[in-house]
């Protein structure tokens, strides 16, 4: 089974607002991609899973549309949140005072059955909070590295109620530019293994072998993401997801599931594909040129050049 999730971020704002949404409603354009992806048969290729992220805003939206359709020809499409609250609503306990958070229990009462937690932009946020109460954090190594750990505990609490409301996870970990260092690869190796492993170990703490929801790692470079950066190659990112299914099975005991989620897009899905030890790969955006954004028929074309040239097969 293949994994293909899209990341729709912000696609609840409209262009002539400063957002990418092209619809001026971005109900209606969710409607018509969730209807796109069906009428091109994506919801139903053997051995591949389709999930979308979306803001609050859309989720019920695109539940709807799902509704509307036969189960065969939606069987292989989910919908998911972009993060939920690290408490959650408990019956006899908090009811739902966590006004601006979306705790996990409303997640799934929404519908959805996934969420994406621990994204860089999700770990950037924690780190400007932490930066405002201590600004020599950005200039003291060892208070940074304290500060990432922190961030580590935090996300292990979302895990944590994401897994007790009953939700599928994508867990985003990766290294920035300062944590991977100068030098050859094989300098930076030890590195990128430490950073990797603290963020496993922590994020994943108290997660069980027998759970019942699905569980899966994204993989993102951050020091890569962004207009005019070279993303890492087959070699580096081969290294890492092996690592990251090693270092998972030698402390949880089970092998996960590894995407990679720096941007799979088709100038390089076919590369992606030939790693062994990826299992799919994260989509934010299938245009970045001109008027950049995400199509239906874009997201098929990368799917149609990943399947092409998966040797898994």
């Amino acid at each position: 089974m293949k994994d293909i999730l899209i990341n729709l971020k912000r696609f609840d704002v409209p262009r002539e607002l400063g957002g990418i949404c092209p619809f001026s409603n971005p109900r209606e354009w969710i409607e018509q991609v969730l209807e796109e992806t069906i009428k091109y048969g994506l919801g139903n290729i053997n051995d591949l899973h389709i999930t979308y992220f979306l803001p609050e805003a859309l989720i019920l939206s695109a539940m709807d549309v799902l509704k509307k359709f036969p189960e065969k020809e939606t069987i292989g499409i989910d919908i998911g949140c972009q993060g939920v609250f690290r408490e959650d609503i408990k019956k006899g306990g908090n009811f739902g005072a966590f006004t601006t958070n979306l705790p996990a229990t409303a997640a799934k009462n929404l519908g959805c059955t996934w969420v994406i937690i621990g994204h860089s932009e999700e770990r950037a946020d924690m780190m400007g909070l932490i930066e405002e109460f201590e600004p020599t954090i950005k200039k003291e190594p060892e208070l940074r590295s304290h500060a990432r750990k922190i961030i580590d505990n935090t996300i292990n609490k979302e895990i944590l109620c994401a897994l007790g409301a009953g939700l599928n996870i994508l867990v985003c970990v990766g290294e920035t530019l300062e944590e991977k260092g100068s030098g050859e690869f094989i300098e930076q190796k030890p590195r990128i293994k430490s950073v990797l492993q603290g963020q496993l170990v922590r994020g994943l703490k108290g997660v069980k072998k027998d759970m019942n929801e699905k569980l899966i790692i994204g993989y993102e470079p951050i020091w890569a993401i962004g207009p005019g950066k070279t993303p890492p190659g087959q070699e580096y990112i081969g290294f890492v997801s092996h690592y990251i299914k090693e270092t998972v099975k030698n402390e949880l005991n089970f092998e996960p599931i590894v995407v990679y989620g720096g941007g799979l897009k088709v100038e390089n899905a076919g590369m992606l594909a030939q790693i062994k030890t990826i299992d799919g790969g994260l989509i934010a955006l299938t245009h970045f040129t001109g008027e950049i954004g995400f199509t239906v028929n874009g997201l098929r074309e990368i799917i149609n050049q990943y399947l092409a040239n998966d040797i898994t097969k």
